[in-house]
């Protein structure tokens, strides 16, 4: 097998992988919602950005691919 369906494969379950705990670790972690998101509430109008749900997920992810970089 090349390499392209491995990685297709690997991706897949690194998805389905992180959408089981964000179902399950949004219980107990609410990203999205910390504290730093930015939200500004108006009459008609309502505006949010998650800068530091951002910032977490992006920490995290940066960490995975390091680890997996390095012990391939």
């Amino acid at each position: 097998m090349s390499s392209l369906p491995k990685l297709l494969i690997g991706i897949g379950i690194v998805c389905i992988i992180a959408g089981v705990l964000w179902q399950v670790g949004g219980k107990f972690l609410p990203l999205g919602k910390l504290p730093g998101d930015i939200l500004i509430k108006r009459e008609n109008t309502t505006f949010y950005f998650p800068i530091v749900t951002s910032i977490v997920i992006s920490v995290v992810l940066s960490l995975i691919l390091f680890l997996i970089g390095r012990f391939r």
